[in-house]
């Protein structure tokens, strides 16, 4: 009973987890991927082909 009191303020939590199970694997590897085109472009003069850059290197659906 102990245990089910001090879950009860996390419970709206725990079902949101369950019921949408995300991870971050995918972001983790974008922001890997736009750090390494940072280091590849040291230097970029111009911060728009800096963005044009990463736009590139994933290309799909605008939202």
């Amino acid at each position: 009973m102990d245990f089910a009191r001090k879950l009860k303020p996390y419970l709206h939590g725990i079902i949101v987890s369950a019921s949408y199970p995300l991870n971050t694997c995918t972001l983790e590897g974008i922001n890997n991927k736009i750090k390494l085109i940072k280091r590849m472009g040291y230097g970029y003069r111009d911060i728009d082909y800096f963005f044009l850059k990463i736009k590139a290197a994933f290309p799909g659906k605008p939202r």
